[in-house]
C-alpha cells in the first residue's frame, strides 16, 4: 500500500481544517464553536508562524493541528499537538501514522526541540498509537508518569 499523502495546510485550507476539527469534536461529544467560527480563527492562525496544520489524504480526511512556543529548557521551540483526527471511514489506512511521521520530520527540520501530546487517561488506543510512533507517557529516564493539568479562563 502506498504511503498516504500528507501536506501542510495553507490559509486556503482553513475551511477544510475547520470541518475536520468540528467533526472530531462532534464525534466525541465535545463542544465546538462550529466550522464557520473555527475557519475564521484558523485563517488568522495559519497565516502566522506559531500554528500549522497537516492534512492527510486526498481529499483530506486527517488533520494534525500544532502550535509552537518558546521554552527555557530547550534551544528550539516546543510543539504541542493540539488536535489529531482521522475520519472514521479512513481509519486503518495509515493516514494517522503518515501524519505523525510528517509532523516529526517537519519539526526536526524546523529546529523544534520537543513535541508534546495530551491524551485522555481512558484513551488507551491513542496512547498505544503514540507509543508506537516513539512518544512516551512517562519520563524515559525515571519512568515517572506525566500528567496534564489545566484551568480554563
Amino acid at each position: 500500500m502506498a504511503t498516504p499523502e500528507v501536506r501542510r495546510a495553507t490559509v486556503d485550507d482553513a475551511d477544510r481544517v475547520a470541518g475536520l476539527l468540528h467533526d472530531f469534536n462532534t464525534e466525541f461529544d465535545t463542544d465546538s464553536p462550529g466550522p464557520v467560527v473555527l475557519a475564521e480563527r484558523l485563517r488568522s492562525l495559519l497565516a502566522g508562524t506559531q500554528t500549522f496544520a497537516l492534512l492527510g489524504g486526498e481529499p483530506a480526511v486527517g488533520i494534525a493541528l500544532v502550535t509552537l512556543r518558546p521554552n527555557v529548557w530547550y534551544p528550539g521551540p516546543v510543539a504541542l499537538l493540539d488536535e489529531m483526527y482521522v475520519a472514521p471511514q479512513a481509519r486503518g489506512d495509515g493516514i494517522g501514522g503518515a501524519i505523525v511521521e510528517r509532523l516529526v520530520a517537519d519539526c526536526r527540520r524546523g529546529g523544534v526541540s520537543a513535541i508534546e501530546i495530551n491524551v485522555d487517561e481512558g484513551d488507551v488506543d491513542a496512547q498505544r498509537f503514540y507509543e508506537r510512533h516513539g512518544f512516551h507517557g512517562s519520563d524515559p529516564q525515571t519512568d515517572e508518569r506525566a500528567y496534564y493539568f489545566f484551568q480554563e479562563l
